[in-house]
Order: C-alpha cells, then sequence, then structure tokens
C-alpha cells in the first residue's frame, strides 16, 4: 500500500529558513531615502540581515526537515524519479545519489547521520518502502541547461509549465552532493561539515525556494496588473503623467530613468514596462496607494507563509503601511519589499496563462509495490487577473524583448516576454530575469526567473547573466512537445 502522500510538511520539521527580510530602521526612510544608480536605473538600496538568520543546515535544505535517517541495513529504499529515471538509489549501508550536485534542489538528502530534507523527508515513509517510486515534474533537459547556465555563479532558476503547474526545472548554485554525506562514517561527517562551514557560498541553502531578494523592477509587472485591474488605466498604451524624475511624496529624493529618459515621461505602461521607467510604477503605486498593491501582490501569492509545491517555499513579502515616499520605493521594488525566485516564477506563470495560476508541483504521483497511486492533493486553479490583463501585460513584456531591457532573452521560433532588473542586497548585486516562451508551433510553453547574485562594482547591465540564463532553459523547454 502507497502511504497517503503529505499535505502539510511533518511535524517534525525544522523551522522553516527565515527569508532575508530587512526591518524599517535598515532601510531607506521617507525624508531622506538612499538611491544607487545601477545600469542607468535607480534602485532603493536595502541592508537585509546576515547568515545568521537561516535557521539550521537542515532548513536551508528545503524547510522540510527530519531527524537522523537510519533504515535498516538490510532493506533497500524507493527513488526519486526524473524523466523514467531514478536519481536515487541505495545500498545495504547509504543512500546513492546519481548526479546529485544537478538534483540536490529536486531530492534534497538522506543521511544515516544527518537526517532529511526535500523530498527524502517529504515522502520519507513511502520511500522506506523499495518498490515505492515518487515521480517528479522535472524536465532534465531544462535541469541540465539552467544549472549549466549557472555554472559557478551563486544563483537559481525555476522553470513551470503554466498551462498545469509542472516544476520543470529547480536549479540552485552553488549546489553540493548528497552522496557525500549520506552514510556515518569519518568521510561522511567532514564532507557535512566541510559543506556546513562554506559560509560564503552556503552550497545547501535552496536560493530558488528559500532566498528572498530584493525584486527591483521586475515587481513592476505586480503594480502594473493593480493599475489595469483597479482601472487607474483602462489600458497598457494610456499615457500615464509621470513625470522624469518623479519626486517621492514628502521628500526631496526622485526617482528617474537615465537610460531611457525622453521615452519614461508620462511613458504608457507599454514603454514602461519596455525602458524599466521607474519613475512610472514609483508614481503609479501612490496613485492606487499600499492597500491595492499590496491586494494585488497577495494575489499573486506574496505573504503567504504556507507555500508548498511540496517542499516549503519561503515567504516572499509586501511590507504593511508603508508612508507614500515608502509605496513608491516599493513600487519598484524596493523598500521592504522580497520575492524568491518561485514567487516571480509564479507571476510570469499567471501571465501567460490568460491571468490564472496552475497550482505550482513537483511531484506527480507516488506509486508502490501493489502498483496503486497516490496523486498529490492540488489546488483549484485559481484567477488571479483577468484575461485582457494578462493579454496586455504579455504584450508589453514581448515589447521589452523585440526592443527594449530585454532583447537578450528573444529566441526563435517562440513569443517570449521578458522583464529582467538589477537590484542592490547589501554588498550584493542581483540580476534577474522573468520570463514566458510560447512557442508558435504547438510546443510546450514554460515560466521562468533566473537570479544571479554578484558584487557591486562588477559590472552587468539588465538583460544580463541572469537573462542568459533565462534564454538557455527555455530553449530546452519549448524544444520538446
Amino acid at each position: 500500500m502507497v502511504p497517503p502522500i503529505p499535505t502539510h510538511r511533518p511535524e517534525a520539521a525544522a523551522p522553516p529558513h527565515r527569508d532575508r527580510k530587512p526591518s524599517r530602521g535598515q532601510v531607506v526612510g521617507a525624508a531622506a531615502a538612499a538611491l544607487v544608480v545601477i545600469g542607468g536605473t535607480f534602485f532603493a538600496v536595502t541592508q537585509l540581515g546576515g547568515d545568521g538568520d537561516k535557521g539550521n543546515a537542515e532548513a536551508k535544505g528545503s524547510g522540510n526537515a527530519t531527524g537522523p535517517s537510519v533504515p535498516p541495513s538490510d532493506t533497500s529504499l524507493g527513488d526519486i524519479v526524473v524523466a523514467g529515471k531514478p536519481v536515487t538509489g541505495s545500498t545495504k549501508s547509504v543512500r546513492t545519489y546519481a548526479d546529485g550536485k544537478l538534483y540536490a534542489p529536486v531530492t534534497g538528502y538522506r543521511s544515516r547521520a544527518f537526517g532529511a530534507t526535500g523530498l527524502e523527508s517529504i515522502y520519507r515513509t513511502a520511500l522506506d518502502n523499495g518498490s515505492s517510486k515518487v515521480i517528479t515534474t522535472i524536465d532534465p533537459a531544462v535541469q541540465k541547461a539552467a544549472y549549466e547556465a549557472l555554472g559557478d555563479a551563486k544563483g537559481a532558476a525555476i522553470a513551470i509549465d503554466p498551462s498545469n503547474g509542472d516544476i520543470l526545472a529547480l536549479v540552485s548554485t552553488p549546489s553540493y552532493d548528497p552522496a557525500t554525506f549520506s552514510g556515518s562514517t569519518s568521510a561522511d561527517g567532514k564532507a557535512w561539515q566541510k559543506l556546513t562551514g562554506d559560509k560564503k557560498n552556503d552550497p545547501m541553502l535552496n536560493r530558488a525556494t528559500r532566498e528572498a531578494y530584493p525584486p527591483g523592477s521586475t515587481f513592476e509587472l505586480v503594480v502594473a496588473a493593480a493599475a489595469l485591474e483597479e482601472g487607474l488605466y483602462a489600458t497598457v498604451d494610456e499615457a500615464t503623467a509621470s513625470p522624469n524624475p518623479y519626486t517621492l511624496p514628502g521628500t526631496t529624493t526622485s526617482v528617474s530613468n537615465k537610460s531611457a529618459p525622453g521615452s519614461c515621461k508620462n511613458a504608457s505602461l507599454r514603454v514602461a514596462l519596455r525602458y524599466s521607467c521607474d519613475n512610472v510604477f514609483a508614481k503609479a503605486a501612490v496613485d492606487l496607494g499600499w492597500a491595492k498593491v499590496k491586494k494585488m501582490a497577495d494575489k499573486f501569492g506574496f505573504n503567504d507563509d504556507d507555500t508548498e509545491m511540496p517542499i516549503r517555499v519561503g515567504t516572499s513579502v509586501f511590507p504593511s503601511e508603508p508612508t507614500q515616499a515608502e509605496t513608491a520605493l516599493s513600487g519598484v521594488g524596493g523598500f521592504e519589499v522580497t520575492a524568491t525566485p518561485f514567487q516571480m516564477a509564479m507571476v510570469s506563470a499567471v501571465l501567460a496563462n490568460d491571468g490564472k495560476l496552475a497550482p505550482p508541483h513537483m511531484v506527480s504521483k507516488v506509486t508502490g509495490s501493489a502498483g496503486n497511486v497516490q496523486r498529490p492533493y492540488l489546488p483549484d486553479t485559481k484567477r488571479v487577473v483577468s484575461q485582457r490583463t494578462a493579454a496586455e501585460l504579455r504584450g508589453a513584456m514581448t515589447a521589452a524583448v523585440t526592443g527594449g531591457t530585454s532583447t537578450a532573452a528573444r529566441i526563435g521560433g517562440a513569443d517570449v516576454g521578458a522583464t529582467t532588473a538589477l537590484a542592490q542586497s547589501g554588498s550584493d548585486r542581483i540580476d534577474w530575469c522573468t520570463a514566458y516562451a510560447q512557442p508558435g508551433s504547438g510546443g510546450r510553453q514554460v515560466a521562468i526567473t533566473v537570479v544571479v547574485e554578484g558584487e557591486s562594482g562588477s559590472g552587468g547591465s539588465e538583460g544580463g547573466a541572469a537573462t542568459s540564463v533565462a534564454k538557455r532553459a527555455m530553449q530546452a523547454a519549448t524544444a520538446r512537445r
């Protein structure tokens, strides 16, 4: 018999990773908002917390951690399967992994000495039966394309089929090989100490689901959706009466766009998304008011502490009751706004799927020795924005690819829309790309978000490293029929 698929994380699980969220004392105040210029665009500086609030190493892996895992020495374990092939195995004494670094964010780990995380933890009871299989939705071609494109960078990528919520890729780099500490020997202990002691690279942190970053101008998609849904603007082509620069209410601090200043003054939402016109979205956020922007952010999944797919996802935050100046900065993804790559992938998935969110999930079924099958419970698909709003924003994202800040995302044979950003997190530069691709000849569609971390002053521009990774993964995804 197949044990029931859990719909909640195990009670024994460690507390979820505490996402890096700035306090008001760490961020820009309304009277003296500090801004930095990156790639011609102004962004709010948010000094985020250090590594001390991440929780233990097990919680970093997935947010679903259990205690020591000691299977009977004469019993094999069931397997986690990708595209029909197991990526796990077992001997009489230890768990084994195929392409451990590639799939660690998917499988998590199972160790005789150090417990279990990820799918290894969530489906531990089922996997104790050697004939059971946890069947994932991961596409190995998309997973490998994103992993190889990220290379040695600190970053993450998550790809979703927006039509059904299948997670096609879940990548976090640098990664780790779960096989190096799956046993209980001194070598396993040394490998564990080396991984958990690497504070600089933090290889056991799943950056795709557990790390929340300032989203920069990728958050402008949420503000644009609110502006259309709330009737602030009738269409994406209506002029917005937005001065460039735009002065934050109650301050002498301005938000502007220097890369396309002539285009951003009074720009429509289409033009503003095309050229990442922060002045337009800062003003739109103030005109809408905090409550309406938060309402839309919440509909996309922000401020939800209970997201699972089935591994636990860190919380993305839109702040509570900011001042008008802080609301303006929030409208361009600054102040206290934070988002996981998973969250921004959901935004693109909603827009690609005509305004509806098909619940993202990484496991399609669990099979047992008797041939019976358990399928995970998935909430109903829900409407987030109207079909018209989704179509208009897709058109604006496409314009950014055909002749704006996201031209590097262009791929042949597909309609591609993208939004890119460079934001600042402490001393790190965060390079974002959130995008979708819809092949014109019946291929599979995909929504993707990529984050690449870098040091300030190390160069780069919007449409850079993250966009290159997204392009390669989208090419792999749309090549499948």
